[in-house]
């Protein structure tokens, strides 16, 4: 019977390191493959670092204005009796918009125009009485001051009449009415926008570091979240002869065409002066940059060290410079020459094996210009 138990024994025993053997020799091929194993190359597109001619451009955020713009209000109170607009409508310079009710003041100024005919004829009558010295030189005096008064109080209500007749002050493309015919409206209530829309101001600031580099004249380049691919052409107009204290910033107005009226006042803008000056600079496509807290970086292509005769990545930190278009300057970390991965860059690790695809990559321009634009 003991044999019988210690012969299974052995026999288990055998059993059990035998299926230990065979699996201690499968992890050891597994951890042998997962040590030779190599994934297979990422496809990447690249370009190369080129050393070239940058112009100088000093950016900055501001807003847009316009070059004449106001909201028409009322300068007397009445009654609107009469509209002669539409909400958007372009209007010329001397163009009716409105009238207000002048019922009472032209039946106040027939009377006065009355008082001053009767003050006229009784100056001409106290005249010739003058001349044969029948009235005193205080008298006629009297009646030519009487004249005076009545004219004068003819011409104030002339102007009252006219300032209840609501002209536009300048050319320009009018707002949404905000009155109603038959309404009542105080002196200073707001009737409609008048915005001349061709050209606009740009408005924008810059350090006072940069005051010594501008002047009146340079080019100037707007763009807005509303049209993102597309460039404002301007000119900078004026500069402003003192800064602000708090900022020490000085401001600047630029002027754009805008024949199309797309830029409108109080929109937001990204302006970018440029500058005469030039200067050799290292320059990337911006999508060659991977931006993180700790820093950005670019990954450059080179040749595997293994003898495999294949590329590999590695990632270099880099600080940037100016960007222009589809381009951004680097102001060290690379050397021209050198290829730097311009897409998938996110699914890259350092030491990573890749591949440059052969399709065509997209054309890149330091300044965009959509046929559309």
């Amino acid at each position: 019977m003991i044999k019988k138990i210690f012969a299974a024994l052995i026999v288990v025993t055998f059993v059990v390191g035998g299926l230990a053997g065979v699996k201690v020799l499968q992890i050891r091929t597994l951890i042998a493959f997962g040590k030779s194993y190599q994934p297979p190359a990422e496809v990447v597109s690249t370009a190369v670092v080129k050393a070239d001619q940058w112009r100088e451009t000093l950016s900055a955020i501001g807003s847009i204005a316009a070059v004449q713009g106001t909201h028409l209000a009322a300068e007397v109170p009445g009654t609107v009796a009469e509209i002669h607009f539409t909400s958007g409508a372009v209007v010329a310079a001397g163009t009716v918009l409105l009238r207000l009710d002048t019922s009472m003041e032209a039946a106040q100024l027939r009377a006065l125009e009355a008082q001053v005919a009767w003050a006229q004829t009784n100056l001409a009558r106290y005249r010739n009485l003058r001349s044969d010295q029948t009235v005193s030189p205080a008298e006629f005096d009297q009646a030519e001051t009487d004249l005076k008064q009545k004219q004068a109080n003819a011409d104030a209500l002339r102007a009252t009449l006219d300032k209840k007749v609501i002209r536009a002050p300048f050319a320009g493309r009018l707002g949404i009415r905000q009155v109603n015919l038959g309404e009542y409206v105080d002196a200073g209530k707001p009737l409609v926008s008048l915005q001349s829309l061709a050209p606009v101001y740009a408005d924008f600031s810059l350090p006072q570091q940069e005051l010594a580099r501008l002047a009146t004249g340079l080019p100037v380049r707007v763009t807005t979240d509303t049209y993102p691919d597309q460039e404002f052409a301007g000119t900078l107009t004026a500069i402003n002869p003192d800064l602000d204290v708090a900022t020490r910033s000085v401001r600047l107005q630029a002027t754009c065409a805008n024949e199309k009226e797309l830029l409108r006042p109080g929109m937001f803008a990204r302006v970018q002066v440029l500058l005469p000056d030039t200067r050799q600079a290292l320059v990337i496509p911006v999508t060659a940059v991977l931006s993180a807290p700790f820093g950005d970086s670019v990954y450059v292509v080179e040749s595997a060290t293994n003898h495999s005769g294949g590329l590999v990545v590695r990632q270099q930190f880099v600080r940037l410079g100016e960007a222009q278009g589809d381009f951004v300057t680097v102001l060290n970390g690379l050397q021209a020459g050198e290829r730097v991965v311009t897409s998938g860059v996110f699914k890259l690790r350092h030491g990573m094996a890749v591949e440059e695809s052969r399709e065509p990559a997209p054309s890149l321009q330091s300044r965009p210009d959509p046929a559309d634009s």
